[in-house]
């Protein structure tokens, strides 16, 4: 009896072993679109995120029924040094055309890595199913902007199915520099004129369709029904987009960015935006702009994204996440 007892008790030892294994394993790294790398990070309930290593840009962000919950245009063009048109893009060290960088900088054109050893990030929501990338200043990039960073991203699932994107910005030159930042995530609705966007009524705003002339927002919600580009500032941390037709929220939490923009381009021609994308997905970006972060050497700056979907009319915790 004793050696079959010792038998059941290391069977039982090794079920729990491969358990703990599948719940912690590895993320899958794999050819996406045009052979570019790609990561595939699941939990154990079947939801996921991809993260290409061109940009190191969240692609995709499904909950247990396989929806996605982020918009990818049908007109995305997967090929260097192109932006890809979708999913969660990385703007540093420039926010769209503030500066004489090109356009939203060039993080989102280059090539990251994974980071093997990445250092300890307090306050981090736990979760076994994420990714850290790392992404350092090239001789390239010290030519257009002359300032040694280090950028760390991880990307996580938390264990309600929420995504949460945490940006490490660390200034490893000897001199103090500034910058502007952004994450420009596309989320999936069912149509932009069913939508509403809440949180950021009586505030400030740039319009950036006029020039960034500044005005006052005193509506209770934003709605769409054309072309839609601002700049709100000082933000709150959270910001809900309501979809009516599909009865559930977005909750966009973030922190360490003190803006946030509203975009979508209504019937506005883009060149890599199929004619009918626009109706598909709504643009809330947190970003810092009006202040520039300003880094002395060896400082770190961090930002994090968090977004969960939860059913209308609950968004506030405890809520039990729409699946």
């Amino acid at each position: 009896m004793g050696n079959k007892a010792n038998l059941i008790f290391l069977w039982a030892m090794l079920v729990a072993v491969v358990a703990m294994a599948n719940e912690h394993r590895p993320f899958e790294r794999t050819k996406g679109i045009n052979g570019l790398e790609k990561i595939i990070v699941r939990d154990r309930r079947g939801r996921s995120f991809e993260v290409y290593l061109y940009g190191g840009q969240v692609t995709s962000w499904k909950n247990e029924k396989g929806e996605d919950l982020l918009f990818m245009s049908t007109k995305a063009i997967f090929k260097p040094p192109t932006p890809i048109r979708g999913g969660i893009p990385v703007l540093f060290p420039q926010y769209a055309n503030t500066g004489p960088l090109p356009s939203h900088g060039f993080v989102r054109q280059r090539f990251w890595e994974i980071d093997a050893n990445p250092p300890h990030l307090p306050s981090h929501p736990s979760s076994g199913a994420h990714v850290d990338l790392i992404l350092k200043s090239s001789e390239a990039d010290l030519k257009i902007w002359p300032n040694k960073f280090v950028y760390r991203l991880r990307v996580a699932l938390g264990h309600g199915g929420d995504l949460t994107l945490t940006s490490r910005v660390k200034n490893s030159d000897v001199k103090p520099f500034n910058f502007t930042v952004g994450l420009h995530p596309y989320f999936s609705v069912s149509d932009i004129s069913q939508i509403q966007v809440e949180g950021l009524q009586n505030l400030d705003y740039l319009d950036q369709q006029k020039n960034r002339t500044r005005f006052t927002d005193h509506g209770k919600v934003i709605t769409f029904n054309s072309q839609l580009d601002r700049l709100y500032l000082r933000t709150p941390k959270k910001i809900r987009i309501v979809d009516h037709n599909k009865k559930k929220t977005i909750v966009v939490h973030k922190e360490g960015y003190a803006d946030a923009v509203v975009w979508n381009p209504w019937e506005k021609k883009v060149s890599d935006l199929g004619v009918e994308d626009y109706k598909r997905f709504v643009a809330v970006e947190p970003v810092a702009v009006e202040k520039p972060i300003i880094l002395k050497p060896r400082q770190e700056w961090k930002g994090v994204l968090q977004v969960s979907v939860v059913p209308s009319g609950c968004s506030r915790k405890p809520c039990i996440p729409h699946t």
